[in-house]
């Protein structure tokens, strides 16, 4: 029977193939601007934006920093989120920087057995997530054309976020951190053991800082490379369904439930599109003529889904490892009906507060993305995202702080 089942899958995906170059054959100056566009969406937007970070990731992987800020963070991200303090890395630069960076420092942890399989497939499901500069710059301001409700969207976003992280703190419990290097605090000074963990660290990469660099540039623009081929792949590959019918079939199909749900029929062309890919999904969200709530409430959706062309990235950003990429499927479900519940209960108290001029001038200029022209300062994007992973690390070290401080009083006091 089995036999039998995984001839009928070699089958159908042999069709599948061959079906998809018929249609790359027939409809080739369609697939060819699609391509286009999709290479100008990553040479123009994700490679510059992402880079750098990239870069700084690696470097501070073999310097031993992420061990430290690991040590010091233990103390708030494995009660919270039944994951290692290195996460707190990995939260923070996801956060900040968008997809895919927090999967691909995730991966890297679970490569140097800084997390288990486990936690790492805990730590993956919702430290990768959309920056607020796509959700303010490109979505509110360069597709919306309303900046006031970039705040609805990142708020929504990382609520939901944070409720998809403390709902997979009881994925898997049984599973422990047996593999784990540097775990357990052996020193009374969490200090101490934050300046030994970046030592140790360093001294067993061992490799000379022009090494280093050379291999994290090598690195980062090797993935970034893979990125591009799935953002060009998958922007075809929508537009040949959309060309070849499938599109329409299923917006079909889809109908009865959209009415059922009370939501306007136009925006199932955006949530089919939102499926696969979460640029021209949003963008779609934003053209429709739905009442604008609904509106946000599904971009808010697609945004936290982010498409099966970022699924694709996170796959390759993991491979290697035994971290497994269906809870992760899972939790983007989760977090999209999640962020949509949030941005349905948050719209009209956040636009009723909201201003443009809350916003940064840059951030208000935005950057627009398929027929619209690009146009964003890259030097205050940078600097924007770095100071907030600056800032977002180090209130999570505060807050780590004071954790292990009422720890080390309550102990005290018990012996007392």
């Amino acid at each position: 029977m089995s036999i039998i089942s995984s001839k009928k899958a070699a089958y159908l995906k042999a069709a599948v193939a061959i079906s998809i170059t018929i249609s790359l054959i027939v409809f080739s100056e369609r697939s060819f601007e699609a391509a286009v566009h999709g290479l100008h969406t990553w040479w123009e937007i994700v490679f510059p934006a992402l880079l750098p970070f990239f870069i700084m990731a690696e470097i501070l992987m073999g310097l031993g920093a992420v061990h430290f800020l690991g040590a010091l963070l233990e103390p708030l991200m494995r009660p919270i989120f039944k994951v290692p303090g290195v996460g707190a890395f990995a939260f923070a630069m996801g956060l900040a920087s968008g997809y895919p960076i927090g999967a691909k420092i995730t991966g890297n942890l679970r490569r140097r057995k800084l997390c288990t399989q486990v936690e790492g497939e805990r730590l993956v499901s919702f430290c990768n997530t959309a920056d607020p500069l796509f959700m303010i710059g490109a979505v509110a301001v360069g597709m919306f054309s309303k900046p006031e409700l970039g705040v609805t969207l990142a708020v929504a976003h990382y609520i939901s976020c944070i409720i998809v992280g403390l709902t997979m703190r009881f994925y898997n419990p049984s599973q422990g951190n047996t593999d784990i290097k540097n775990t357990p605090i052996k020193e009374d000074n969490i200090f101490k053991h934050a300046f030994n963990e970046l030592y140790r660290a360093r001294k067993d990469d061992g490799r000379p800082l022009g090494e280093l660099f050379g291999d994290a540039i090598t690195e980062s623009i090797n993935i970034l490379l893979l990125v591009g081929g799935y953002i060009i792949l998958f922007s075809v590959f929508t537009e040949i369904l959309h060309l070849i019918g499938i599109t329409k079939l299923i917006t079909t199909l889809l109908l009865p439930i959209i009415k059922l749900l009370g939501t306007d029929k136009s925006l199932i062309l955006p949530i089919i599109s939102g499926v696969f890919e979460i640029t021209n999904g949003a963008d779609l969200a934003s053209q429709v003529s739905a009442p604008l709530s609904q509106q946000v409430i599904i971009a808010s959706g697609i945004i936290a889904w982010s498409g099966l062309s970022v699924h694709a990235q996170v796959a390759t950003m993991v491979n290697g490892t035994d971290i497994r990429i269906k809870p992760y499927i899972w939790a983007r479900v989760l977090h999209g009906v999640a962020a949509s519940i949030v941005a349905f209960f948050i719209f009209e108290p956040i636009k009723s507060i909201s201003t443009q001029g809350a916003l940064p001038v840059f951030l208000q200029q935005g950057y627009h993305l398929n027929n619209l022209s690009i146009g964003i300062n890259y030097f205050e994007r940078i600097k924007f995202l770095s100071l907030g992973i600056i800032t977002l690390l180090s209130i999570l070290i505060v807050i780590s702080f004071l954790i292990y401080l009422i720890r080390k009083v309550t102990i005290v006091m018990i012996k007392l």
